[in-house]
């Protein structure tokens, strides 16, 4: 069959009932429980599973004594699957919203530094035009993001593509760089210098990220550059509760994206030490699905994040 055609699955007749089995059985792993989880028979669901095997001309699943193990091509189609069926599952969603008088439903995902600033001005404007827009907001890993964009969780999301391989099929809209700082309690000594250099603050207990994270790659290279030892004192956390709590009752020092900095520091909460760090995370932006069609509501949300980046970066 010539699956090039963008639309091979009407001319081969593709049934929702075989997408619903190909999840069932990268779920079960065996034919059985997925014949018995649709209420079909087993026969009829080995079938149907051959059958769209001979549309594709690919082997979908391996046969094991003990179950079915999903191929390269397997993995593919489960994939797409699984994104046909959540678009389906929201275009009902959307229907039922507006037949209600509401405006539908919208899903993004978003890293730290853009959930401070960024997206709660996009919501805000939003809001204002259709308030009775649901918005689902997932925060997030960048990699965890783009891996729900994929299987269609989320309609877009703010953050970044740090592996070639997962740029695949994905629409990149690169936003700003994302400079790091440095912070402290309120009230601490270091707030009053001016002349504050790597070496100043080297020796002195620190709150990092986890060994291994981009952000503590930076941080330590930042040193080293410069000829300095990386901070030794450390306590490794992400935990913001705790760094806060960390900082409140030491003279730790803690790193951190800079537009994160800047809203806890408008609470009160930190201040931002007076140096510039030459550390810099990956720049970050809009990425969506190329061949995804957005909801009227999602592309409004877009529209409005893509106004808010370019009044604050």
């Amino acid at each position: 069959m010539d699956t090039t055609n963008p639309n091979w699955f009407l001319k081969a007749r593709l049934k929702t009932r075989q997408l619903l089995l190909l999840i069932a059985l990268d779920d079960y792993r065996n034919i059985h429980r997925a014949a018995e989880e649709l209420h079909m028979t087993q026969p009829a669901a080995s079938k149907q599973v051959k059958d769209l095997e001979e549309m594709l001309d690919v082997r979908l699943f391996d046969r094991l004594p003990r179950g079915m193990e999903p191929t390269i091509y397997g993995e593919t189609m489960i994939r797409h699957a699984r994104m046909a069926l959540t678009s389906l599952a929201l275009a009902h969603d959307d229907i039922v919203a507006l037949k209600a008088g509401l405006a539908g439903q919208v899903e993004v995902g978003v890293i730290m530094a853009p959930a401070m600033a960024l997206l709660p001005r996009a919501i805000a404007r939003i809001k204002e035009q259709a308030p009775l827009l649901r918005i689902g907001v997932q925060l997030e890993s960048s990699n965890v993001l783009i891996d729900k964009l994929k299987h269609g969780a989320l309609d877009f999301m703010i953050g970044r593509i740090l592996e070639k391989e997962n740029a695949t099929g994905l629409i990149y809209e690169e936003l700003t760089e994302e400079p790091a700082c440095a912070v402290v309690r309120p009230g601490h000594p270091l707030l009053e210098r001016r002349d504050l250099g790597l070496q100043d603050i080297a020796e002195r207990p620190w709150i990092l990220p986890s060994p291994g994270s981009i952000l503590r790659h930076r941080f330590d290279m930042m040193f080293l550059r410069a000829g300095l030892q990386p901070p030794v004192n450390v306590v490794d956390t992400t935990a913001l509760l705790l760094v806060t709590a960390l900082l409140q009752q030491t003279d730790a020092l803690h790193v951190m994206p800079l537009e994160v900095a800047q809203y806890y520091a408008s609470l009160n909460v930190m201040r931002i030490l007076p140096i510039e760090l030459p550390c810099k995370l990956d720049a970050f932006g809009i990425i969506r699905q190329q061949d995804h069609l957005l909801s009227p509501g999602a592309d409004l949300l877009l529209k409005a994040v893509r106004v808010a980046a370019a009044e604050i970066y």
